[in-house]
């Protein structure tokens, strides 16, 4: 692939990785629990690792020629942020060094790595990153076969997420670790954020 277009892809792929959303939400909660900034960090990129899998697979352009499987593959991403989103509001992040039930209570890494890559995975802007954005950017009849071109970008997506989603996580916890209700407050505008983008997308697929 051409430099100038690896350089154009990752100029968009910041803008949109830089966008908060439900992965920035996520990153932020799991940056308020105990220990469990990694483990959500890394079921983030596992939920993109399944779409990286599918793309070079080629069903990718499969799944964007049907409107009726995006449809429901985007409505399911958006009840999913709404059930997520109300059981953060139900449990707000609480940071106390030393109470012990509040780890014991705790979710465990593989649970939440796999909330990580159930958020990533149903994310509508990983479908518009994979579905629409990737294509523009590949050259079916350029020097690298269209599969080698697809994990390239996956893997520049991936890296870009992990980078930016670990600072989100750990400057969450650095800044609001001594300031409990302000942890509280963050962790529920994030539980809101997941509600809201759930329901502002959901009824755009509904509406239309």
């Amino acid at each position: 692939m051409h430099t100038t277009t690896v350089a154009a892809f990752l100029a968009v792929d910041l803008l949109l990785v830089f966008t908060p959303g439900a992965d920035w939400a996520y990153a932020i909660s799991a940056g308020l629990r105990d220990r469990s900034v990694v483990p959500a960090v890394a079921g983030l990129i596992a939920g993109y690792a399944g779409y990286t899998l599918l793309a070079v697979a080629g069903l990718v352009v499969i799944v964007a020629s049907s409107a009726t499987v995006l449809t429901a593959l985007t409505a399911a991403g958006a009840v999913y942020l709404i059930w997520l989103g109300c059981g953060v509001l139900r449990r707000p992040a609480i940071l106390e060094a030393s109470t012990e039930a509040v780890s014991s209570s705790a979710s465990s890494p593989g649970q939440i790595m796999l909330k990580g890559a159930g958020i990533s995975g149903l994310n509508p802007k990983a479908l518009l990153l994979y579905f629409s954005l990737f294509p523009q950017f590949i050259d079916p009849a350029g020097g690298w076969p269209v599969a080698a071109q697809t994990g390239l970008l996956s893997a520049l997506h991936m890296t870009a997420c992990a980078l930016v989603y670990l600072a989100v996580g750990v400057l969450a916890r650095t800044v609001l670790k001594t300031r409990p209700a302000a942890a509280r407050a963050v962790t529920r505008a994030s539980g809101a954020m997941m509600i809201v983008i759930g329901g502002f997308l959901l009824a755009e697929r509904l509406a239309g």
